[in-house]
């Protein structure tokens, strides 16, 4: 085979190798390549003189532009710093009625606020604070001890059962449990607690229940509900004639907070969070209240 001779087909020049009666064609790099592999050697030999590259001895070629990304970081650090000192300051200093009137300082609550919730309240409460079983709705139901700024804050603080020796302590009896009531004015007891938030009307099959239930109630529970059945703050006892419910509101869980008794939890944030945390966690939770006033919520 001819080096010289010109494929028919392609037009190519061949190499004059041959295998099997395959022809070896000498196909030129396409114009285009070899463009782009001029133009990226180019791009990186400049880069490399521009910017930190190569490392030498103890030190590395900081390039021709002098930039250093980790004088940047420190630089942005330190200008994060000096503004967070600056709001800081502030939501420390002010009371809660001035920081929630406060167009400046609001936004950072609520970005703040938002990620400290996420990362203690939110596997609890929600990451909206609407509550799971068990626990309560921030947002909308009404504050077991009480939602002024004050008493929201040293709930946090200490806890409810928690380690803290202030925490708030809070505790319902088990009735059955413990041999204090038997099954059926329980159950009497159930269908009572139900009518009172309009879950169950009196009818002529229930009226007998409802009335002895009422009897039952006013022997057991109004020390802690109150006799109008809308709960003490002083010992967190929830109100039993809203919608509300924190550990469901249908016969069976009830009548399972009746008979066993419900002793919940919250550990002492004071503990664990600063005084600054707790504050701007207050008026996170007092302005999601407040935005979820304003569209409207829901029992559980």
């Amino acid at each position: 085979m001819s080096v010289g001779e010109r494929d028919p087909v392609t037009g190519h020049m061949t190499t004059g190798h041959e295998w099997n009666g395959i022809k070896e064609l000498h196909t030129p790099v396409p114009k285009p390549v070899w463009f782009f592999l001029i133009a990226f050697t180019l791009f990186g030999v400049i880069w490399v003189l521009l910017m930190p590259s190569f490392p030498y001895g103890t030190g590395y070629f900081k390039g021709w532009l002098g930039v250093d990304q980790k004088q940047t970081v420190a630089e942005r650090l330190q200008e994060g710093s000096a503004d967070r000192a600056a709001w800081v300051a502030r939501i420390d200093s002010e009371d809660f009625a001035t920081i929630l009137k406060d167009g400046e300082l609001m936004p950072i609550v609520r970005e703040t606020g938002h990620t400290l919730f996420g990362d203690n309240c939110a596997a609890c409460h929600g990451i909206g604070g609407t509550g799971n079983s068990g626990y309560p709705n921030l947002g909308s139901a009404p504050m077991l001890w009480g939602d002024d700024p004050q008493t929201i804050a040293q709930t946090i603080a200490v806890g409810i059962n928690g380690a803290d020796p202030q925490t708030r302590v809070s505790q319902m009896l088990a009735f059955g449990r413990d041999q204090m009531l038997e099954r059926p004015a329980i159950l009497q007891l159930v269908t009572y607690v139900r009518s009172l938030s309009g879950l169950e009307e009196k009818t002529a099959e229930n009226a007998a229940a409802i009335d002895a239930g009422r009897e039952l109630f006013a022997q057991n529970c109004v020390s802690c509900h109150g006799e109008d059945a809308k709960g003490l703050k002083d010992v967190g006892a929830p109100d039993l004639t809203d919608r509300f419910w924190i550990y469901g509101s249908g016969r069976e869980a009830v009548y399972q907070s009746i008979y066993g008794g419900r002793q919940g939890h919250m550990p002492s944030w004071g503990l664990r969070l600063s005084p600054l945390d707790i504050k701007i966690l207050t008026l996170y939770i007092i302005d999601l209240r407040e935005q979820q006033r304003a569209t409207g919520g829901s029992g559980t």
